[in-house]
């Protein structure tokens, strides 16, 4: 049996993260690349993915990968495509801000389980929206999470993070410090106001979504609400960053 680590490529020390976790699960981990056109409304966006075939490769590799898999787009899509729908939670937050996004996600992915028919896969908790999504499609494969990896000052890795100059990275750091400050709130209400107070410090930050959400179905939260998490999403230097982090009861 396999488990797999689909990815897109510009791999990173939190895909790394990924691979040692599946490898925990089965000694053989196939490592997908496949830069998927579906999920990116902006083609501008799409054309300024970090690619990097031979290091990623290198990078799975020292990770544990058994298997790095790079296919063409017509191996993933050979025929018409058909769109799999990535109902009601695929329009909101992220969705809504990257309409069709989700659906292409889990197009994808739904191909990808159907070419490698892995036991198990696993994701990063970063894309928290993204995870609960998979979780709720009607499959066979196991989906296991794997927690975000940060960088030193608390910036989540991101393939995404290599387009922000020195200043931009820096300034970057402003959607963890309102993570922890959220975390730290004595209540929903005032960590809500700590979070667009914190991020509204930083200039250079330019804000879509920030919100206390209840994590099961993405409704709003309350301070009865039992599994809260503030997600965050926003662009510094034209780079999209989004961020999440569970918050602690009572808070």
């Amino acid at each position: 049996m396999t488990v797999l680590v689909p990815t897109m490529g510009a791999l990173h020390k939190g895909h790394q993260a990924l691979i040692r976790r599946a490898r925990t699960l089965d000694k053989n981990v196939v490592v997908s690349i496949f830069v998927n056109p579906l999920q990116f409304e902006n083609k501008v966006d799409l054309e300024k993915y970090p690619r990097n075939a031979q290091r990623d490769i290198e990078l799975a590799t020292l990770a544990g990968a058994t298997e790095v898999w790079l296919p063409d787009y017509e191996e993933i899509f050979p025929d018409e495509i058909k769109k799999i729908s990535a109902g009601p939670l695929g329009l909101v937050f992220e969705g809504h801000s990257r309409p069709d996004h989700f659906d292409g996600v889990v197009t994808v992915v739904n191909r990808l389980f159907e070419i490698v028919k892995p036991k198990a896969a696993v994701f990063g908790e970063k894309d928290f929206q993204q995870l609960t999504i998979i979780k709720s499609m009607k499959s066979q494969v196991e989906i296991v999470s794997s927690p975000t990896v940060r960088e030193f000052d608390g910036l989540a890795l991101s393939s995404r993070n290599v387009r922000l100059s020195a200043k931009g990275r820096i300034s970057a750091n402003i959607i963890h410090r309102a993570l922890v400050a959220a975390h730290l709130a004595p209540s929903v209400e005032v960590a809500q106001e700590v979070i667009s107070s914190t991020l509204a410090s930083e200039s250079s930050f330019t804000l879509d979504y920030a919100a206390i959400i209840n994590e099961e179905n993405f409704e709003i939260a309350n301070n009865e609400t039992p599994n809260r998490r503030a997600i965050i999403a926003g662009w510094i230097e034209g780079v999209r960053l989004i961020d999440n982090m569970k918050m602690g009861q009572g808070r």
